[in-house]
């Protein structure tokens, strides 16, 4: 499933700054912990979770982990196939 972060806007709307970022199903506009966005507001790709000035959704969050969860070994340092066998250096 593909998901992708939306904004939601501070008071005032559009014309607003970005309050808080949410994490919607394929382009939807309401959020995985429920809340209705604009449909108009920004999207953002799914990998900049965390990356923003702007806070995420806790919730969000906790909900993405569960139907995208994050694999240690495919953040290992080094090219593919030349991850260690063991667990992370200590030190």
């Amino acid at each position: 499933m593909m998901h992708r972060m939306r904004a939601e806007y501070a008071d005032g709307g559009a014309s607003a700054a970005v309050r808080l970022w949410h994490m919607v199903r394929g382009g939807g506009s309401v959020a995985m912990c429920g809340r209705e966005l604009d449909a108009r507001a920004p999207a953002r790709e799914a990998v900049d979770w965390g990356r923003t000035p702007e806070l995420c959704c806790h919730t969000c969050g906790a909900y993405l982990l569960r139907e995208a969860p994050w694999l240690a070994d495919e953040h290992r340092p080094g090219p593919p196939g030349e991850q260690p066998e063991t667990a992370w250096p200590s030190g």
